[in-house]
């Protein structure tokens, strides 16, 4: 598989190259059909920059490194976010994944601090506890659901770590409302014709109770937090104290509503899917495995481990690293242009949207050798910094790359390396587990474990 050269010269209807479409749903049915396959496919035949038609939608499929580094760093003022994104506004609000402009700005520089190293540094026992506990739980030669465990796991610590509450007692409601939001935003998607959420369809009534579900117990929390005044070490405390310029009464209930239900729900299920990928490749890769258990052994010497021994955990931070290259949780990033503008020397038009996805480009055997096997070596010696800069983005890139990403790698490091201290997996025999395609990537159905005491 290769994503091909970018095409230097416009075609003679001044656009990319591409593949003719339905004269109506242009090449929208192809898509829905086989996402990452059709992904994969234009890449190789067209290059690194195609044409679509989505409905009366301007796709543009851009698997070539300099130009995603052009849309997302070079030239970011002149995009936003694409329009998938605010096919479920109910849901997001306008937080920091959604928003634009000057207030996406000023609530980033509300949030920033949070998400500082040292200030994450305090959320590291949180972590611990909490995979510590899951691990008490388990029994050897129980049968266990990876995906379901690392789910329950994140939900726990994004529970804690953002409104210093327990997670379970609202685990199984976040669960559903979590799954209802990913079917109706794939479902939108795949209608060439949106119809507004107050028409009411038994999709859109579905979507509008998960939303009232999760207002309820996140605008729960900020009016419990209001009344006490209690400061703690979380990140809806560090929130409700950010002020900005012009903003001396801090953010509204809405705003922190919105904050802190995408922070919520974007790292919560992302990381839990990172972990549980990681797991379906240690399982198939036994000798893999054996390199992560001897490095925590040897790093942990059987105690509980510290913020201060994740840089002495590369070999278990190369395994998330390639984890991330073959499955990134989310695994497009989109942008709409804002204004007409010129990409990969095409002229874009105001409204084009420029998808880019990373399961193609984190495949390309231009950067990646043996780029389809799992090769977590490979990230030895400063890999990364050989790689053109947006050929591996799994956390995005440029301005507005996640706010989360340093967070996340220390949640998955340490979790990680406290699961190989305790248990390995056995893959159940005879599963086909697929790349289940919603708004992120996850194992389908599931990745079925029998666990084994180390």
């Amino acid at each position: 598989m290769t994503t091909g050269a970018v095409a230097t010269r416009p075609t003679s209807k001044g656009r990319p190259p591409g593949p003719r479409g339905h004269w109506l749903w242009g090449n929208l049915a192809t898509f829905q059909a086989d996402r990452l396959g059709f992904l994969r496919d234009i890449a190789k035949q067209y290059g690194g920059v195609v044409y679509l038609r989505f409905g009366y939608r301007q796709i543009w499929i851009v698997t070539e490194p300099s130009v995603i580094e052009q849309v997302l760093v070079t030239q970011a003022k002149q995009f936003r976010k694409h329009f998938a994104l605010r096919l479920n506004p109910i849901v997001l609000g306008n937080g920091l994944l959604t928003s634009e402009g000057d207030f996406w700005l000023q609530q980033r520089r509300l949030a920033q601090p949070a998400f500082a190293k040292g200030q994450i540094a305090q959320y590291v026992p949180t972590f611990v506890e909490h995979t510590e506990r899951m691990l008490n739980r388990w029994q050897a030669g129980e049968n266990r659901d990876v995906l379901h465990e690392m789910m329950a796991l994140t939900l726990g610590i994004a529970s804690k770590t953002l409104f210093g509450a327990d997670g379970d007692e609202h685990a199984e409601l976040v669960r559903t409302a979590l799954n209802v939001t990913q079917e109706e935003f794939v479902r939108r998607l795949a209608q060439p014709i949106q119809l507004p959420l107050w028409f009411p369809t038994a999709g859109n009534r579905r979507l509008v109770r998960a939303a009232r579900d999760l207002d309820e117990i996140v605008y729960g929390f900020i009016r419990q937090r209001r009344a006490s005044g209690e400061q703690r070490v979380d990140l809806l405390s560090r929130l409700l104290a950010a002020r900005g310029e012009g903003n001396a009464g801090g953010m509204s209930d809405k705003q922190l509503r919105d904050e802190c239900l995408t922070i919520f729900l974007a790292g919560q299920e992302t990381t839990a899917l990172a972990l549980s990928w990681t797991w379906y490749l240690l399982g198939q890769s036994p000798e893999a495995a054996k390199r992560v258990y001897a490095e925590v052994d040897t790093v942990l010497q059987g105690r509980t481990p510290t913020m201060d021994d994740l840089p002495q955990l590369k070999e278990t931070e190369s395994m998330l690293l390639e984890s991330m290259r073959l499955y990134p949780p989310a695994f497009i990033v989109g942008r709409e242009a804002l204004v007409d503008t010129e990409v990969a020397g095409y002229p874009c038009r105001r409204g084009t949207t420029i998808l880019m996805p990373e399961t193609v480009v984190h495949r390309d055997p231009r950067y990646f050798d043996r780029p389809d096997d799992f090769v977590p070596e490979r990230w030895r010696n400063d890999f990364e910094k050989s790689l053109p800069h947006c050929a591996y983005f799994p956390f995005g890139a440029g301005p507005r790359i996640c706010i989360g990403n340093t967070f996340a790698m220390m949640e998955m490091t340490l979790a990680l390396a406290m699961i190989a201290q305790r248990f390995q997996f056995t893959l159940d025999p005879g599963q086909n587990i697929t790349m289940g395609v919603q708004f992120t990537l996850r194992p389908k159905p599931g990745v079925m474990t029998t666990l084994t005491p180390r």
